[in-house]
């Protein structure tokens, strides 16, 4: 089934909160369109606010569940997506984020370890819930990261903005 991993862990190593603004069909599209454009993006650590690991570059590789796997969204991948959130959105969509990090030191940048992580995104009518889970790698760019780099892609395509986060007591 589209935008559900049938063995997402059941114990998430982070969990936030959003009020949103959006519908759930708008905000799903404004998620698979910004997974999808920052797969074709390369970024430096302090772009993510992650200076951490030094003169490196980072990659995203950002895929949507589909039953037992996970499809890279491209193009093609991300229309297909659209279209089914056109027809129903859903209650759930699980993604997978592969973040490859390349170390510029010579005039071929060389792959260090890669970090795997799962997001679940459960949409109710104004409110969003994130479930993260870091599968393996290195953890240069941790989940709150990611999270926080999804949603200032989103709420940047807006006016106002779409996703705020709850402070959970």
């Amino acid at each position: 089934m589209l935008g559900q991993f049938k063995s997402f862990p059941d114990n998430p190593q982070r969990i936030a909160y959003y009020i949103s603004t959006l519908s759930p069909k708008k905000l799903q599209h404004a998620l698979a369109q910004t997974c999808q454009k920052l797969n074709t993006e390369t970024l430096t650590p302090e772009q993510l606010d992650t200076p951490a690991i030094h003169q490196c570059t980072v990659n995203f590789e950002f895929g949507i569940a589909e039953t037992n796997n996970f499809n890279y969204l491209d193009q093609k991948e991300t229309n297909r997506l659209l279209q089914a959130i056109n027809k129903q959105p859903f209650q759930t969509m699980d993604l997978l984020c592969i973040t490859r990090y390349y170390k510029n030191d010579s005039k071929k940048p060389k792959p260090l370890k890669f970090d795997y992580q799962m997001l679940r995104f459960t949409f109710d009518k104004d409110l969003v819930e994130i479930q993260a889970y870091h599968e393996k790698g290195p953890m240069h760019i941790a989940t709150d990261e990611i999270i926080n780099l999804l949603i200032t892609r989103i709420n940047d395509v807006f006016p106002r903005k779409a996703l705020k986060p709850i402070e959970v007591v």
